[in-house]
C-alpha cells in the first residue's frame, strides 16, 4: 500500500506542476500534462497512443491490456483542467489529477497480471472541462464517435471523477469520509450485483441510481449510445473549480483503497461468463435511497434527522422493483442535493 501511495502522490503533484500550468487543453501546460500521462502509462507497463481531439486541440491518451476475450471494459478519467485565470493556477488535483493517478497505477496492476476474459482500455480523455464540455470537443465523445474498439464490444465503460478527497468536513465518521459513489450500475444487466460484492478495506461504495445528478462527466456520451456505465465520484467539494484544489488536500490513502477496490471490479466485470452485457433503462430509487439513510444515520444531528424522515416516507412509495413514481424522483434529488452541500 505505501508504494501505491507513493505512485499516486508522484503522478498527482507532477500533473499539479506549474509547468503543467492547469492542463488547458491545446495549451503548452496541456501538452505537459499529456507526456506525464505518457510517462505514467510506459512506466506501468502499458503501451499508451495518442488519439488527436481536433475540436479541443488536444488530445486522448490511450493503453490496452489485453485479455483472452474479444469484448472490452473500459476505464477512464478526464486529465484536462481549467488552466490559468486571473494569475491563478487551477491546478485540479482532485479533478481530475487523482482520477488519472487511480487510473495508471490499476493499469499498472492489470499489465502485471492480465485479466482473464475481456481486454481492457484504458483511457485518459482530454477536453471535459469547459468550454468542450458537451461538444465535440470533449475528448471522450470524440472517442465515441471515432473508437479505437467498436463500441458494440464495450461492456462497460468506468469513469471517474472527484475521486481524491474525503467526503465530508474532518471529524466526520471513517464511513463517511470513505465514502464513494457509483452510480448507473442499474443501466447494466447484472452490473449492480457485481459491484456489490467487490469489498475493499478504506473505501466504502455506495451505489445510487444514475439520474440522482446530471451526467456531468465523460459517461455521457457513453450513456448517449446505450454503452453500459459507472461513474464513480465523491461528489463536489468546497475546493471545487477553485485554484485551492491542490495536491495536500487529498486523502491518498482513500486513494489507495480506491484503486484496489476498481482493480477488483474491473477483473471480476473481466471475468463475467455472459457475451455482450445488456444496456437496460431502468431506475434504482432504492439503492440511492440506501445509501442516504446510511450516510445520514452516521452523521447524526437534527439536519439528518429531518433528512431521514423525508427517506422513510420515499421508501414507502418504492414499488416492488425499487423505483419510485416518476413525480417523486426530484424529492429524491433534492434530498441528494442537500446532502452534497452539507458534505461540502
Amino acid at each position: 500500500m505505501d508504494t501505491l501511495v507513493r505512485n499516486l502522490k508522484l503522478t498527482v503533484t507532477a500533473l499539479c506542476s506549474e509547468t503543467c500550468a492547469g492542463r488547458a487543453p491545446g495549451t503548452a501546460g496541456g501538452k505537459a500534462a499529456r507526456a506525464v500521462v505518457l510517462d505514467g502509462f510506459n512506466g506501468a507497463g502499458c503501451a499508451p497512443v495518442e488519439q488527436p481531439v481536433p475540436g479541443c486541440g488536444g488530445a486522448n491518451v490511450l493503453a490496452e491490456v489485453k485479455g483472452d476475450g474479444a469484448r472490452w471494459v473500459l476505464v477512464g478519467a478526464h486529465y484536462d483542467h481549467l488552466g490559468k485565470h486571473g494569475g491563478s493556477t487551477f491546478f485540479g488535483a482532485d479533478d481530475n489529477a487523482a482520477a488519472v493517478a487511480i487510473l495508471i497505477e490499476v493499469g499498472r496492476a492489470l499489465a502485471a497480471k492480465p485479466p482473464k476474459g475481456r481486454s481492457v482500455l484504458l483511457a485518459a480523455f482530454d477536453g471535459e472541462e469547459p468550454p468542450h464540455f458537451h461538444t465535440a470537443g470533449m475528448g471522450s465523445a470524440y472517442f465515441v464517435e471515432h473508437p479505437t474498439v467498436p463500441l458494440l464490444q464495450i461492456d462497460l465503460m468506468v469513469c471517474m471523477d472527484l475521486v481524491g478527497h474525503a467526503v465530508g468536513p474532518p471529524g466526520a465518521p471513517a464511513e463517511v469520509r470513505n465514502s464513494l459513489f457509483a452510480l448507473g450500475a442499474e443501466r447494466s444487466a447484472g452490473t449492480s450485483k457485481v459491484v456489490d460484492s467487490v469489498v475493499e478495506a478504506g473505501v466504502v461504495v455506495r451505489r445510487a441510481d444514475a439520474d440522482v445528478i446530471p451526467p456531468l462527466s465523460d459517461h455521457w456520451a457513453f450513456w448517449h449510445r446505450q454503452v453500459p456505465f459507472l461513474f464513480l465520484t465523491c461528489g463536489r467539494w468546497e475546493h471545487y473549480h477553485q485554484p485551492t484544489d491542490t495536491p495536500d488536500r487529498l486523502d491518498y490513502v482513500k486513494m489507495a483503497a480506491t484503486a484496489k477496490w476498481l482493480e477488483r471490479l474491473v477483473r471480476e466485470t473481466c471475468a463475467r461468463p455472459e457475451g455482450a452485457i445488456e444496456f437496460v433503462e431502468v431506475h434504482d430509487d432504492a439503492s440511492t435511497l440506501a445509501s442516504l439513510r446510511s450516510l445520514l444515520t452516521s452523521l447524526g444531528g437534527a439536519e439528518a434527522a429531518l433528512g431521514l424522515q423525508a427517506i422513510g416516507g420515499l421508501e414507502q412509495q418504492l414499488d416492488s422493483s425499487g423505483r419510485l413514481p416518476a413525480a417523486l424522483h426530484g424529492r429524491t434529488q433534492a434530498l441528494v442535493e442537500l446532502l452534497e452541500t452539507t458534505l461540502a
